[in-house]
Formats: structure tokens, C-alpha cells, sequence
């Protein structure tokens, strides 16, 4: 089956083009930027380049036609993610994104949530390192639980070399919420402007414990609450990772492979005096991210999904199923 990766030729972009082609798909190359598709194209056997930008559907419309669904990986999603939405829902077929930004997949459940519904699409934001496997890995040391006091995801990097589109998201981010910080307590989206606090945080094995940021907000606050009831979400994050992001001189990562970095995420959740916990290895987060929403894509193609219209990865996956999945790109550890 074909699939459109829209920014097919950013740094995720690619590594998603290249899951897609060892898992039997073949993508279709589209993006705003003729000239770097067609240099994608060229190294990248049967695969068709289509420019498309978002301030043209009909672009749009002919970079998904004949898809069987559509993988957004061009950042900002502020502005990218409503018109492949749109497009993917003119062309009634599913739409998964890798977006990190908060308040761009708040606005994916906002906005399309009974549109999508109604229409029986499928639309699966945040289906990345950031928001889709915090989502899974808190889904599924959820278990039998049906609520829930709080839930920690707790992000353990060897460092980070932010791509441009990182960096560019952020700061689109920061803009929107005019350079307050987001918090997820009492049931809901918070933005705030007390200062972060350094945290000791007991990562296990092989990380170790580690000081964190904490309250460093990622897109598991939208996720994770979408579907699960759990009033208060934190994510935090080494500060030697908080502190690459925040450097204007951290260079990007290498133009093509995968990384060196190492990560260890931990969700762990707490209901009365009991809590369980779920961890997830792995190297190179933007790697990573590629099977995340290819497997995804897989899944929805295949039917195997508990949802329709605008959902998380935990609320429309089997979760612990597609942790498994996973491997050998992630370890996860059995459920404790």
C-alpha cells in the first residue's frame, strides 16, 4: 500500500520514508520544497515525489490522492497539521503526525474531534517519542486501573541535538503561550510562570539516578489525559538533555543515521498508596519515532484499533501489544 509522508525529506521524515520501504509500503514524497523532494526521490527507488503546500489544497489533494493514508512529519504543526487534516479527511483516508507541540495536538482534538468522529476517520496526533509512547507506556501500567491520582512520565536522555524543526516548533510553542510555562494539574491545561524546580529522579537501570527538570511539560499532557482519567500529568527531563535543547550552540544531529543517543523513559502511575510503572529503552529519539507511526499506520490499515476519530496512541492501540511491537527499536520491561 502507499502511503504520503508529508515532509518526506526532514530528519524524521526520512527515517520514516525508510521504515515504510522495510516494512513493504511504498511512500509517496511530498513536502513544500520541490527541489529537496526530488533529491529524496532520486535516491530512493519507486518512489514518487508530489510538492504540496499547506496554503494549497488542491497541492494537497494530489500529493494524498491514491494514498491509503498520510504520515505528517513537517513541523511547525501549528501551521502544517489542519491542512493535512483537512486534506486527509477530503480524502477519506487516516492521518497520523509526529508532533511534539502541546498546544498544536490540543488543537487536533479541539477542533476535529466531532468532525472525525462523525465521518468515522481515523486521526492519531502525537504518534511519536514524545506524547505517543508516554501515552502507550502510561496506558499500559494503567492495566485493570480505570482512574488513577497521577501519572509521571519521566524522560531520561543521554543528551540532545535538537533538529531546526525542533527547534523552530518551540518556538512557536513559546510564542503561543506568550513564554509562560503548561502544566497539567486538576484536570486540565494550565499555563503558568513559576520557575522549574531540579528534581532527583530514581531511573533504574542502566541510567540510574538523575537530576531532572521538573514539570519540563511535553505532549503527554494532552495525550495521556485525552483518554485515561487521571487529574495530574508531569513529564520531566534530565537537565543535561533540557540543557543541549535550551543552547543556542548545540549543533543538529548528523544529517543521516541513527545517533549515538540513549534514552530511558519511565512512566510510572499512583492511585492511593500503590503505583506501577512501565520503561521503555531505546537510542535516538527521532529514529524511534518511525516505527512508532509506521506501526501505527500498520495498525489502522489492518483494523486493529479500538477507536475512531481523533485519538491517542493508548486509547486506540492495544497498548502493551504494540509496546511488544516494538522491539528491537525499544526494550520495554515488563510491567512492575
Amino acid at each position: 500500500m502507499t502511503v504520503t509522508v508529508y515532509g518526506a525529506y526532514g530528519h524524521t521524515g526520512r527515517f520514516v520514508v525508510a521504515e515504510l520501504r522495510a516494512r513493504g509500503f511504498v511512500p509517496i514524497l511530498a513536502g513544500r520544497d520541490a527541489e529537496k523532494l526530488r533529491a529524496l526521490a532520486a535516491s530512493t527507488p519507486g518512489a514518487e515525489a508530489r510538492p504540496a503546500s499547506i496554503d494549497d489544497p488542491a497541492s494537497l489533494d494530489r500529493a494524498l490522492d491514491g494514498a491509503a493514508a498520510v504520515i505528517n512529519c513537517a513541523g511547525p504543526f501549528a501551521l502544517t497539521a489542519a491542512p493535512v487534516i483537512e486534506a486527509a479527511l477530503r480524502a477519506g483516508i487516516p492521518y497520523v503526525d509526529v508532533a511534539a507541540e502541546i498546544e498544536a495536538n490540543a488543537d487536533t482534538f479541539t477542533h476535529f474531534a466531532d468532525r472525525a468522529r462523525e465521518a468515522g476517520a481515523v486521526i492519531v496526533p502525537a504518534m511519536a517519542f514524545y506524547g505517543g509512547l508516554g501515552d502507550l507506556l502510561t496506558t499500559a501500567a494503567m492495566g485493570d486501573w480505570t482512574t488513577a491520582d497521577e501519572a509521571t512520565v519521566a524522560y531520561g536522555l543521554s543528551g540532545w541535538h535538537p533538529t531546526p524543526g525542533t527547534r523552530t516548533a518551540g518556538e512557536v510553542s513559546r510564542e503561543r503561550r506568550s513564554g509562560r510555562r503548561v502544566r497539567y494539574t486538576n484536570g486540565r491545561l494550565e499555563y503558568h510562570d513559576t520557575e522549574p524546580t531540579l528534581l532527583k529522579w530514581p531511573f533504574p537501570a542502566p541510567m540510574g539516578p538523575r537530576e531532572v527538570i521538573g514539570d519540563f511539560t511535553m505532549a503527554d499532557v494532552v495525550t495521556i489525559p485525552s483518554h485515561l482519567s487521571i487529574p495530574e500529568v508531569r513529564t520531566h527531563m534530565t537537565t543535561e538533555a533540557a540543557g543541549d535543547l535550551s543552547s543556542p550552540d548545540t549543533p543538529p544531529p548528523t544529517a543521516t543515521g541513527r545517533s549515538d543517543q540513549t534514552f530511558l523513559v519511565e512512566a510510572v502511575v499512583r492511585s492511593g498508596g500503590h503505583e506501577r510503572r512501565a520503561v521503555a529503552t531505546g537510542q535516538d529519539i527521532y529514529a524511534v519515532t518511525a516505527p512508532l507511526a509506521v506501526e501505527a499506520t500498520a495498525r489502522i490499515l489492518t483494523g486493529r484499533t479500538h477507536a475512531t476519530g481523533v485519538a491517542s496512541a493508548g486509547r486506540i492501540f492495544d497498548a502493551a501489544d504494540f509496546l511488544r511491537a516494538l522491539a528491537p527499536h525499544i526494550a520495554v520491561e515488563p510491567l512492575r
